[in-house]
């Protein structure tokens, strides 16, 4: 498994290497067989490819190397380049006649053990053969011996070392992956690759260690290039650029930028990532009907390691950008601003319990790319049609902390008190004909009264929603003497009195007992309300 840095195709293989080695201990299916088959036609794919684009890099070092007039040093770097791909040529030849072996022994007595009319690997499920001709026959020993003396080449040409060229045929011990497995990790090179292996999946196995190679060539010429200048990257269009401050500067303030040259050519390729993550590129128009391109860089910031006196967190992320198998790096850093947390509502210190309380929860410094995400303990969040609004209704006496994340960022939290809901208060509603309750009512005109649940002021204020009552069980006495005269129960508010009207005498007394009353959430739903027997007097004062 080749050390350094890794492109996306070589992290592609060696996850496919580590399929191919967990199944190979395992009995399995004619199906997954097939599909070894399929891997090591992709892997002898991109052992072609990269054969090609190594080639190429020998072309480019020669044409460099002629185009810098021959120089005596940099024509033997393009010696050694071309001694590099000799001894590649000589290791991968040795590797493609290990698996045409391995296709024969198992073919059944075919020439080239594949069948002349389908092209399907003969000897694909043989599990015998491949382990006896690499174990019992030490051609495993042999492929070991040639890729250790390889890299040892390479780092001797290239003056690098083991970092660079770790050994491609370890043992188990040297795999974390199996160096603490009891049942593998005494195992040797060809015991670990090749043992119990189907033919299928032995020269999927050289395969891939035929990409390894060509990989470590590719390194190694890379190096050579390099010494020469054939990695040397042509402008073509050469222009200011400016990076001001702010594009935005307030009447009478000062616009500050910097200005620097910028190059770049319409042939160039590059690949952008961001932590090592590829971005998406646009095109820059830098004018004359010329772009270029640049990535583009955008994602959610977080920190909580804020500076007390400035409320300020420094972060950084690694901007890489690769141009013709080059790769160039900057750590960038940046600021983060701690957010203030703006909450508008008719109640900030307290919310009402069981009731729908609606905050606007804002952090004006995130502008377009606040996207919020509201949390609360002991209360229910409803969250409302725009940006930040939510309903919370308090479920516990317990104080409620409300928690505000952006894009999953935790942004800071506020913490409120929960007061009860206040008791109504009842008012008595008379005609003025028939008098009024403070002074009396006449007994003959006195023939209809309604009792409403009037909310306490702020509560009104704050949750108007929720501060609808309505008197839902009333008991009516008349009473003379002490003794009464006529008792009934209204289930309602306005409660008709004709027939107490009649009846009614001078100095007789009305009582009135408030038995249940109702309110009505904002929701829409109805729950009692503790009506503690108000007790409501009125005199007759004539009849």
């Amino acid at each position: 498994m080749a050390g350094g840095k890794e492109t996306p195709r070589q992290k592609m293989i060696g996850m496919m290497y580590l399929v191919l080695t967990a199944l190979l201990a395992l009995q399995v299916s004619n199906a997954v067989l097939e599909k070894f088959i399929f891997i090591d036609k992709a892997l002898s794919r991109m052992v072609d490819d990269y054969s090609d684009k190594n080639n190429k890099t020998i072309s480019g070092i020669e044409a460099q190397v002629a185009k810098r007039n021959n120089l005596e040093n940099e024509v033997a770097i393009l010696n050694v380049a071309k001694d590099v791909r000799t001894k590649t040529d000589e290791v991968i030849k040795f590797m493609a006649g290990l698996k045409s072996e391995m296709a024969i022994i198992t073919g059944a007595g075919d020439p080239d053990g594949y069948d002349d009319e389908t092209g399907v690997l003969i000897g694909a499920q043989d599990y015998d053969k491949v382990g006896t001709m690499m174990i019992q026959q030490n051609k495993g020993k042999e492929l070991k011996q040639k890729l250790e003396e390889y890299t040892k080449f390479l780092i001797d040409k290239t003056g690098g070392d083991k970092k660079e060229f770790p050994d491609l045929a370890g043992d188990a011990k040297d795999y974390k992956e199996f160096a603490n497995d009891p049942n593998q990790k005494d195992k040797r090179f060809a015991e670990l690759f090749f043992e119990n292996t189907p033919t299928a999946a032995g020269m999927a196995t050289v395969s891939y260690l035929e990409t390894e190679v060509l990989n470590y060539e590719r390194k190694a010429l890379q190096v050579l290039a390099d010494s020469v200048g054939a990695q040397d990257i042509a402008f073509t269009d050469i222009f200011p650029l400016i990076r001001p401050e702010s594009n935005i500067v307030a009447s009478g303030g000062v616009y500050t930028a910097e200005m620097f040259i910028a190059a770049s050519s319409s042939a160039l390729r590059p690949i952008m990532y961001k932590d090592g993550k590829q971005l998406e590129l646009g095109d820059l128009d830098i004018g004359g009907g010329k772009t270029i391109k640049y990535g583009k860089v955008s994602f959610p910031v977080s920190a909580s390691n804020f500076d007390p006196k400035t409320n300020l967190a420094t972060q950084s992320f690694k901007a890489t950008i690769e141009i013709e198998g080059k790769t160039y790096d900057k750590d960038v850093s940046y600021f983060v601003a701690k957010p203030t947390i703006l909450i508008s509502s008719s109640a900030l210190s307290a919310l009402w319990r069981n009731c729908g309380n609606a905050l606007s929860v804002q952090v004006p410094s995130l502008g377009n790319s606040y996207n919020p995400s509201i949390s609360a303990t002991n209360a229910d969040v409803v969250k409302g049609s725009g940006k930040g609004e939510v309903t919370v209704i308090p479920t516990s006496r317990g104080k409620v902390t409300l928690t505000v994340r952006s894009n999953g960022a935790l942004i800071g939290s506020k913490t409120f008190s929960v007061k009860e809901v206040p008791l109504p208060k009842y008012e008595l509603e008379i005609a003025s004909s028939a008098g009024n309750a403070e002074d009396g009512v006449k007994g003959r005109a006195f023939r209809q009264v309604t009792i409403e649940a009037k909310a306490e002021p702020s509560f009104a204020s704050d949750v108007p929603k929720d501060a609808r009552y309505r008197v839902r069980e009333v008991e009516v006495k008349l009473v003379r003497n002490g003794d009464p005269v006529k008792v009934q129960t209204f289930t309602q508010n306005k409660i008709a009195l004709t027939q107490f009207a009649q009846l009614a005498r001078k100095g007789d007394l009305y009582i009135f007992t408030i038995k249940r009353v109702i309110r009505t959430t904002f929701q829409n739903k109805s729950e009692n309300v503790p009506a503690r027997n108000e007790i409501y007097k009125v005199l007759v004062k004539s009849n």
